[in-house]
């Protein structure tokens, strides 16, 4: 692996341990071979948790990242630490979801990138949140999320 897009990765491959908090956190990424192709990436994360800033109270939701990439692709066992971090990170539903989108979008620079958080009910209300980095491109099949609403016992 020493001589190829992937000799720059730290943690695959590595034993890692899960980062302490989103800011410690550190994504990496490799270049896309199929650069000059517009494709689309789904990430699917659906036991995603964070705490609540307020009551320290774990909150879960089904988060699902759909990106078109440019020259970068993210290494999914950095998202995958990088998601896990947020379990012991304090913060509302909006903002979780935007920060990832945001920072996902900074570092990959990817044509486009949007994220879907889909919160399990906090106070009886689920609560979900929606980001994205543009116009989707025409271009690019970029199916529905396939999240449907929460309906609970109903």
């Amino acid at each position: 692996m020493t001589d190829s897009i992937y000799s720059e990765l730290k943690q695959l491959g590595a034993a890692t341990t899960l980062p302490e908090s989103p800011e410690r956190a550190e994504l990496e990424r490799v270049r896309n071979p199929q650069a000059d192709t517009a494709y689309n990436v789904r990430f699917t994360a659906p036991e995603f948790t964070s705490l609540c800033p307020m009551t320290g109270q774990p909150d879960f939701a089904h988060l699902v990242i759909d990106y078109v990439p440019g020259a970068w692709l993210v290494e999914s066992k950095s998202l995958k630490l990088y998601l896990g971090s947020f379990r012991n990170h304090g913060a509302f539903h909006e903002d979780c979801t935007v920060r990832i989108g945001r920072r996902l979008a900074d570092f990959l620079e990817p044509q486009w990138l949007r994220i879907g958080g889909y919160w399990y009910p906090r106070g009886g209300m689920p609560i979900d949140v929606f980001w994205q980095s543009g116009p989707m491109p025409a271009s690019v099949w970029i199916p529905d999320q396939g999240v449907p609403p929460y309906r609970g016992r109903g």
